[in-house]
């Protein structure tokens, strides 16, 4: 389906969006048509907007709080999937833990770094940070990072793990992870040479599931919005999936609409068209 009803009291609505490249800009920057209409949109009744994005809870607090987003109790999907809180404002770290869902990351990071012997590993620490290898470029992870051996990063099961292979292309990167062959995670590329490994089974689209039926949302009432090859499950998930312009072919392919760029506030633009339909 890829059609919104026009009827505001027909049925709570849920609107699920990325962050990186949809939200904010590649340098972080939140636009303030952005801002303006995510508020307008989270004003009107039964409507809730859900965050969905591959920042681990840390950084994406900042994010909700900026939209005004951080409201008692608002479920947020973070890691991909892996990680669902809810907001608590005010009490202990801002958030509680709702759904963390974990795996054993030894036999694919082995796999990995056979192909790969240089690329900096990270294992996310919720609340915390992460575990990494070597330390990442400035400003691409956000909290503490600790450096230990990658035995120490592989020794018990984790929500995430990241790879980083600054000399190599996006194109490249996910050519040659296409080609190893991953078995029993998910994983998702992204715009630069990242790798983000899953549980298997879990991605954006399973984390928004369960959100949608505590919300008691129907499954025709649900909008998303992204641009990276993390968000195509959660495309294909929502009644109406909108790619940003700038979005990879796949993602292009997988959504029901297009919108603008990052840097011609596509988002705005995508939203306004569901404000239409609301009011």
């Amino acid at each position: 389906m890829s059609s919104i009803d026009a009827d505001p009291t027909a049925s709570p609505l849920l609107v699920a969006l990325d962050v990186d490249g949809t939200i904010v800009h590649h340098d972080g920057h939140l636009a303030e048509p952005v801002r303006e209409v995510v508020q307008a949109l989270e004003a009107l009744p039964h409507v809730t907007v859900v965050i969905a994005t591959g920042r681990s809870v840390l950084s994406t607090l900042p994010v909700m709080e900026q939209l005004g987003l951080n409201t008692e109790g608002r479920p947020t999907v973070c890691s991909n999937g892996a990680v669902t809180v809810a907001a608590t404002p005010g009490q202990g770290q801002g958030f509680e833990l709702v759904d963390v869902v974990t795996f054993d990351p030894a036999p694919a990071v082995a796999l990995i770094r056979t192909h790969l012997p240089g690329a900096l590993v990270a294992v996310e620490e919720i609340g915390v940070g992460f575990k990494v290898s070597t330390p990442f470029p400035a400003g691409e992870l956000w909290g503490e990072e600790i450096v230990v051996p990658v035995e120490e990063l592989t020794a018990k099961p984790v929500t995430r793990v990241t790879f980083r292979e600054p000399t190599l292309t996006s194109e490249d990167f996910a050519a040659l992870i296409e080609r190893i062959g991953l078995h029993g995670v998910s994983y998702a590329v992204g715009y630069s040479a990242w790798l983000d490994l899953a549980p298997e089974g879990v991605s954006k689209a399973s984390a928004l599931e369960l959100v949608r039926r505590t919300l008691g949302v129907q499954p025709h009432r649900t909008v998303a919005v992204g641009d990276q090859r993390n968000d195509l499950e959660m495309l294909h998930w929502a009644a109406v999936g909108y790619a940003m312009g700038q979005a990879p072919p796949e993602v292009l392919r997988a959504a029901d609409r297009t919108t603008g760029t990052v840097e011609e506030d596509g988002l705005a633009e995508a939203l306004r068209e569901v404000l239409d339909t609301m009011v």
